[in-house]
């Protein structure tokens, strides 16, 4: 693992060590995984009217708050220990719906402004973050490790509530973050099918 994958691992344990009581709290309240999941979307969809009217700040509560039931949905699903084959496709398939709607709405928002290098920016930087999870899925459909990458979706999440934050007094902030992110994210795209490519050209282990 190198050092942005320790530094990732460093954060995201660090992040279900601190919600682990309010997991265990959810779990005695029999919340289940998938209505943390559905309520983390729906937060999504209700930060996106605030993003495209530019009311920065108030998104970005709503968006932190969506992006806790996206934490939380795990961590309870691992304390409860309903993992399951569908909970794990509900909670992929509702964070690419997410991300949709978050970049779009910042999409209509540059739109409103006339900036549309910002758009075309916005439209790369989702492209791509659908390429990064598309990458990981079909390499693990072929027994491959596709983990590695700059910007996977807990990079982009802070990132884009880095921007947000700022934007409330600086909006050239999110615009360098919203360019930042296509950059990234399209490399990150790059590094796992080089990634891939490297392990399928390895020479098969010798048999024993």
């Amino acid at each position: 693992m190198g050092l942005p994958g320790k530094i990732q691992s460093v954060y995201v344990n660090g992040f279900r060590r601190a919600f682990a009581p309010v997991a265990s709290w959810l779990v005695n309240g029999r919340v289940t995984p998938n209505r943390l999941t559905v309520a983390g979307l729906a937060l999504n969809f209700a930060s996106a009217p605030l993003i495209a009217s530019g009311h920065f700040i108030w998104a970005l509560v709503v968006f932190l708050l969506a992006s806790f039931c996206d934490i939380l949905d795990g961590a309870v699903a691992r304390l409860a220990q309903q993992m399951t084959p569908f909970g794990a496709f509900l909670d992929s398939t509702s964070d690419r719906l997410a991300e949709g709607v978050t970049l779009g709405a910042l999409g209509i928002y540059y739109a409103r402004h006339d900036n549309f290098g910002a758009v075309a920016a916005l439209f790369v930087a989702l492209t791509a973050s659908f390429l990064v999870s598309y990458t990981r899925a079909r390499a693990e459909a072929l027994g491959l490790d596709c983990k590695v990458g700059l910007m996977s979706r807990v990079e982009r999440v802070f990132v884009l509530c880095v921007g947000m934050f700022l934007a409330h007094w600086w909006v050239s902030v999110l615009t360098v973050v919203v360019y930042a992110l296509a950059v990234m994210t399209s490399f990150t795209v790059v590094q796992r099918i080089l990634h891939v490519h490297r392990q399928m050209r390895a020479p098969p282990p010798a048999a024993g």
